[in-house]
């Protein structure tokens, strides 16, 4: 049976790890860029483009090896930009495996609350300042069904 493979897509702040939790307690193994960063020291965001670039290899190495072993994969980070969701899926094509994008659609004035209440406690609770937040707003490339399967899911109040 071949691995299925999500790729959790949402700005900061929309609830894509409160999701991938989900799925995890379904059965998925989850793979968490802001978890294997924060493990690696890095506490600031957006992290600079070669500390991002080992961290997404690692990532890409972890999910070719659980696929390869037939596992479900959950995959836990923003997927802002199409280049992005697409790098994931050039990893996957030679597995035989078409993942599905969930997208987490959440109104960006929750974003923007939930993001200003954050502490910087831990690998989800990074602080990102209202302007960066903004941006991120502005610079998310929200997927389309043209990319491959999607599901949009409601990202809550």
């Amino acid at each position: 049976m071949t691995a299925r493979v999500v790729l959790v897509c949402g700005p900061a702040g929309a609830g894509k790890s409160t999701h991938a939790r989900a799925l995890e307690r379904a059965g998925y193994v989850r793979l968490s860029f802001d978890e294997a960063a924060w493990e690696q020291g890095l506490r600031e965001h957006p992290l600079p483009a070669d500390a991002a670039g080992q961290v997404h290899a690692g990532l890409h190495v972890r999910l070719r090896t659980l696929v390869a072993a037939g596992r479900d994969v959950v995959v836990d980070t923003s997927f802002w930009s199409r280049a992005s969701r697409d790098a994931y899926r050039a990893v996957l094509a030679p597995l035989g495996v078409v993942p599905v994008t969930h997208l987490l659609a959440t109104p960006p004035d929750v974003v923007l609350r939930r993001l200003a209440g954050r502490t910087g406690s831990g690998p989800h609770d990074v602080v990102v300042p209202p302007a960066l937040a903004r941006a991120y707003l502005d610079g998310f490339e929200v997927p389309t069904e043209d990319e491959g399967p999607l599901v949009v899911v409601a990202g809550g109040a």
